[in-house]
């Protein structure tokens, strides 16, 4: 009898330890899958710039250091497909911000901001951000999902055995974002 009882804890802990060794793998796979997804949307962006560069190149004569710019960042980004996701967050958030100043710059040249492929390429670049958010939003629910199952107990002493790791998350953020508008009221 103390044998079947014996026998029946070992089995549990077997079955539990097989539980959460397989929500690891199902953490780790969403992980993957959710990266996945931001490098789709960022690889739509870089394509798209040398479409914006061609388009704006013969009006932004004085913005030539910004064209320059968006194409070695667009080259530095496509050779990191491999990257992790914080060396990729740096590059990626370079061409935010220099892709807002091309934008900006753009209100300069009347004819350019009513050219039909630059409100086209415009349209599209937003969008793609958005679907960057939301990919970017998805992969670091996955990350933060994946990391309570690595750092919390009893799932930590399988991911430890196993050798399952904590994700990054990802972010794009602008600092000007969180800078404190100014307001002249006078």
């Amino acid at each position: 009898m103390t044998t079947l009882i014996i026998l029946g804890i070992i089995a549990a802990a077997v079955l539990f330890g097989i539980t959460i060794y397989n929500k690891l793998v199902k953490s780790r796979q969403m992980v993957q899958e959710g990266w996945s997804g931001i490098d789709v949307q960022l690889k739509k962006r870089a394509n798209l710039i040398p479409n914006l560069v061609a388009a704006v190149k013969g009006y932004m004569k004085h913005e030539k250091g910004l064209l320059e710019k968006i194409t070695e960042l667009r080259a530095r980004a496509a050779g990191m497909t491999d990257a992790d996701p914080a060396a990729r967050q740096q590059v990626e958030q370079e061409i935010s911000s220099v892709l807002g100043k091309i934008f900006v710059a753009v209100e300069n040249y009347p004819d350019l901001k009513a050219n039909q492929n630059v409100l086209d390429l415009q349209q599209q670049l937003a969008q793609i951000e958005n679907d960057i958010q939301m990919a970017r939003r998805y992969y670091n629910g996955a990350v933060r999902d994946n990391n309570v199952l690595v750092e919390s107990f009893p799932s930590n002493l399988i991911a430890n055995y196993f050798r399952f790791e904590k994700a990054e998350y990802f972010e794009l953020e602008n600092a000007a974002d969180r800078q404190v508008p100014q307001v002249n009221l006078g």
